[in-house]
């Protein structure tokens, strides 16, 4: 269980613990569905990123929607995207001119600005999720039909 009551406002676990701020999660959701539509990465790419910034950020509820990211990623612009989330994760301070120029062999500066922003608001989301002890979506199944 969470540490503090879900909402009635949402679907999911995480949703309704953004009920508690509609006007915010109507916006969060949008975000969201920004990134996930967007033409620069497909949604696959950005949900084995989600996936390692879920494992480093200890969020159970983020962790349980689809276990870890692939170990042998099909791209090496995947592997390098995945290398930065973890680096991101890990220690955002870490990533100098140095590494932004050896992750210019493989993304444009707008897909630069985009994995970031993208790594930072999924970030934000786990490290919300974690803080309030959001639990695996079966744990609310309760919860999800009220």
């Amino acid at each position: 269980m969470a540490h503090i009551k879900l909402s009635k406002q949402g679907v999911t676990p995480f949703e309704k613990l953004l009920g508690h701020l509609p006007e915010i999660s109507v916006q969060w959701q949008q975000l969201e569905m920004a990134f996930f539509q967007s033409n620069t990465f497909d949604a696959d790419f950005l949900e084995q990123i989600r996936r390692v910034l879920a494992f480093n950020h200890v969020c159970q509820y983020c962790m349980a929607k689809a276990g870890p990211a692939d170990e042998n990623p099909d791209s090496l612009r995947l592997a390098e995207a995945l290398r930065l989330a973890n680096k991101f994760a890990l220690d955002h301070l870490s990533i100098d001119q140095e590494e932004i120029a050896r992750l210019k062999e493989y993304f444009s500066d707008q897909e630069l600005v985009e994995l970031l922003a993208f790594c930072s608001f999924i970030s934000a989301a786990q490290k919300l999720g974690a803080s309030l002890g959001l639990q695996a979506a079966n744990h609310y199944s309760g919860e999800l039909t009220q």
